[in-house]
């Protein structure tokens, strides 16, 4: 979430709901939201998407040995999917929240007291979804790294796809949670220390795991 990412989200549909060139268009619009988090949480979504559909092209005849784990992935990847749409919505509340306290009235000492707490609530969550999103991608490529070496071949290269969107999905969501732990408290911005480390990691396994789709590609 780099910046408020919608100005209603009572009016505004969830992005489950809404056409792509409708949320292409909004995207690329003079708007608040979407922006960068909801983007990220949907490479998360797509990543998932991508990773269902390769097992779902695994239930052969001759895959019938792998069909308990090829289910379970395709169960794994779908929840998945829902969730990460449901963060995309969960940015552009957040950073709704985020702007409203920065509102307040501070007028007062009690004001102003209670407009800080209010900052610092909503920026805490504005940087608690997109560490959701990583915890998403992370899971997904998870899901992709082990249904790889038993996925239909003919569809390998979307396991290669699905890495490199878990990747965006992570990638972007360190700028987002970077944004709203630099104002927060330094007790309160330190919690986000672990998923941002995870991060570094996380883009280092999708980054191989594309490699080795490639060298599968190249045999």
């Amino acid at each position: 979430m780099s910046q408020p990412s919608t100005s209603s989200t009572d009016t505004a549909p969830s992005f489950g709901e809404v056409n792509l060139a409708q949320y292409l268009n909004d995207l690329a619009a003079k708007i608040p939201a979407p922006g960068g988090g909801a983007v990220a949480a949907l490479h998360a979504a797509q990543a998932a998407a991508l990773v269902a559909m390769v097992a779902r092209y695994t239930t052969r005849a001759k895959d019938a040995d792998n069909r308990p784990v090829v289910d379970r992935i395709i169960e794994a990847a779908d929840a998945a999917r829902e969730r990460a749409l449901a963060l995309a919505d969960a940015d552009a509340a957040a950073f709704t929240a985020v702007g409203a306290a920065y509102k307040l009235p501070k007028d007062t000492v009690e004001e102003r007291a209670a407009r800080t707490a209010a900052i610092n609530a909503a920026l805490f969550e504005a940087a608690r979804v997109p560490s959701a999103v990583v915890d998403e991608a992370d899971e997904v490529l998870s899901l992709a790294t082990e249904l790889f070496p038993i996925g239909n071949p003919n569809v390998i290269t979307d396991i290669g796809a699905a890495a490199d969107a878990c990747r965006a999905a992570a990638a972007s969501s360190q700028l987002n949670i970077e944004i709203n732990v630099m104002s927060l408290p330094a007790a309160e911005g330190d919690r986000f220390a672990p998923v941002l480390l995870r991060i570094d990691e996380l883009t280092a396994r999708a980054d191989a795991l594309h490699a080795d789709v490639v060298h599968a590609l190249r045999k």
